[in-house]
């Protein structure tokens, strides 16, 4: 098994390639409509395609992740994806690209409930915040250098050598995966973790029967955690795939142009996942439950996310990106103590399905407030309906976790 630092590492750099492959195709907009004429509205539906294949597949991969372990469901999802990836510099047509991003969507789909239960199943409870933080800033590092690196590169070298070059890197990134994850499938840290150096042999996960079904479906924890990644990922995948058309409608950015702001927010998204890893164990050191701890750290980011409504107001994109960038640093502190929630409350057996589950939900919501503001765009509405649910996503998403699981309680026999 690799040690934990490894593993980390090579799930914070699966996960930053998940997310560079995604963002190409929306921070290509200019260019790609130029070309070949699309509609906002066409380019909306390549989004909401990409998210109802997610929310399609990823029930699925946690199933996999599950049934199959990390090593063997992860590494075959990167190699996918990153074809996927490729494949998009070879299309003509409109239906070419939608093909594309339908196995794109399929093979990511894998990537969070394979990361999740690599790290409850590997780590003790004491080390996932932290680490699950650290792997949720993957995100916004792909994030920042996408915007950065990627409209340069197109306009010298052209959109189909930018995505043809974004694809490969996962197969980079394979070369390390197999050989430094031998041995993961058959290893597992007890609860007890490093403290005692105790490490338990736990054989393949068995094939899942109605049993397994019927409990996860009548776990308040599932329906929880489901709720609130409805409410929050529409905002989530929402600001990933409009924030770059946002710049340029509003503040008059071009492709070579944008990369600044766009980094400005990411960089705080990424703050905003370490900061979520690391001020629940900084909570609970202070002597507050794990109860309050995580409640208390939800809240708090929910709270930071209300102002983002005034970006539409800003004077300039640099304001913007500093509001927007608040919004995602508190979309990722939530994000991470959502994960953490799951972790160290979920049984193991069940952890990746019931993140898989939160996916689905979230993932069907993203579809829907990426067609929504297509059509607002189209019909002149604007981006003041999606700002405003935005601004209210997560306090309700709080208050439903509050709702359904009044005290939490570890799994593992943590106190909480």
């Amino acid at each position: 098994m690799p040690s934990s630092p490894r593993l980390v590492t090579l799930l914070f750099l699966g996960t930053a390639l998940n997310y560079v492959d995604r963002q190409a195709l929306a921070l290509l907009k200019p260019t790609l409509l130029a070309e070949f004429g699309w509609t906002d509205l066409q380019f909306a539906h390549l989004g909401s395609a990409f998210q109802l294949t997610t929310a399609a597949a990823v029930l699925g991969a946690g199933w996999l992740v599950d049934r199959v372990g990390v090593r063997s469901a992860y590494g075959a999802a990167v190699g996918l994806w990153s074809t996927a990836g490729i494949a998009h510099a070879v299309a003509s047509t409109i239906g070419h690209f939608l093909a594309a991003r339908v196995v794109l969507a399929a093979a990511e789909s894998v990537n969070t409930p394979a990361a999740v239960k690599a790290v409850a199943r590997h780590l003790p409870i004491g080390g996932r915040s932290l680490a699950l933080g650290v792997i949720n800033t993957a995100p916004n590092i792909g994030a920042v250098l996408t915007p950065l690196l990627i409209p340069p590169f197109a306009l010298v070298f052209g959109w189909r050598a930018a995505f043809a070059v974004t694809g490969a890197l996962g197969f980079v990134w394979l070369m390390a995966w197999v050989p430094l994850t031998r041995g993961m499938s058959r290893e597992a840290v007890s609860p007890a973790g490093p403290a005692t150096g105790t490490v338990a042999v736990t054989p393949p996960p068995a094939a899942r029967g109605a049993d397994f079904w019927r409990a996860l479906l009548g776990d308040r924890r599932t329906w929880a955690i489901a709720g609130a990644k409805l409410l929050t990922d529409m905002v989530w995948w929402f600001l990933l795939f409009w924030t770059p058309d946002l710049f340029g409608r509003v503040f008059g950015l071009t492709q070579g142009t944008l990369g600044g702001p766009i980094a400005v927010i990411y960089t705080m998204a990424a703050l905003g996942a370490v900061s979520g890893g690391l001020l629940f164990p900084a909570l609970v050191r202070r002597g507050l439950t794990v109860n309050a701890a995580r409640k208390g750290s939800l809240l708090a980011y929910a709270l930071l996310i209300v102002p983002v409504p005034l970006a539409l107001r800003a004077s300039d994109p640099w304001t913007a990106a500093l509001l927007i960038g608040l919004a995602l640093f508190a979309h990722q502190g939530f994000s991470t103590n959502l994960f953490g929630f799951a972790a160290d409350t979920v049984p193991l057996e069940r952890v990746a399905t019931v993140v898989a589950a939160g996916a689905v939900v979230g993932n069907l919501a993203g579809m829907g407030i990426i067609e929504f503001t297509g059509w607002a765009l189209t019909s002149g509405v604007g981006y003041w309906p999606m700002f405003a649910l935005s601004a209210s996503a997560y306090l309700l998403a709080a208050g439903w976790i509050h709702l359904l699981v009044p005290v939490i309680a570890p799994h593992d026999g943590v106190a909480g």
